[in-house]
């Protein structure tokens, strides 16, 4: 055997032999360990739904019917940004805590959270989209449409609220994770 020395030697050998021991092992851990991707856990990718034009329309009727100003998010929902807060802007994968008010445009609650530890992507779209408009410690009113809402069916399991319903949320970021 040919290494590191031209005469076969014990040492030389057994020299060569660690050293061919050692690159396949250090070749295998590599092959090895690139092959793994990280996995962060969450399996939610970010909301595209988009409200149809007639829900945006009924939206805007009923805000101005109450004389309120909002803005118009480009997937169809109006909000108001009472404060913008500070930091960390949650991500469909974050975890956060909120406390909110959910109500129906006839002003009646369906909904009431205090301090509700949630993971963002699994909510209903309006808040998906709405609720990275501000960050860690802010507060913001959606007012949300059919589709990024409970949509047609109506939801009569711990939240009663009817189909088609157009809902008002306030609600404050208390914590991203």
């Amino acid at each position: 055997m040919y290494c590191l020395y031209p005469e076969p030697h014990i040492f030389g050998e057994i020299f060569c032999m660690r050293i061919i021991v050692f690159l396949l092992f250090l070749t295998g851990s590599l092959c090895f360990f690139s092959c793994f991707k990280k996995d962060t856990g969450c399996s939610y990718q970010n909301d595209t739904t988009v409200a149809p034009t007639t829900e945006q329309q009924a939206v805007k009727k009923y805000l101005d019917s109450i004389g309120v100003t909002a803005t118009l998010h480009p997937s169809g929902f109006y909000y108001n940004i009472v404060s913008s807060g500070y930091g960390t802007v949650p991500g469909v994968c974050s975890r956060i805590t909120v406390t909110s008010i959910g109500k129906l445009i006839n002003g009646s609650v369906f909904d009431q959270e205090t301090d509700a530890l949630f993971t963002l992507g699994g909510l209903i779209p309006g808040w998906k989209q709405g609720l990275p408009l501000i960050s860690n410690g802010g507060e913001i009113k959606l007012y949300i449409p059919p589709t990024l809402g409970f949509g047609s069916v109506p939801k009569n399991e711990l939240i009663v609220v009817p189909a088609n319903s157009i809902l008002v949320y306030d609600i404050n970021l208390l914590n991203v994770q």
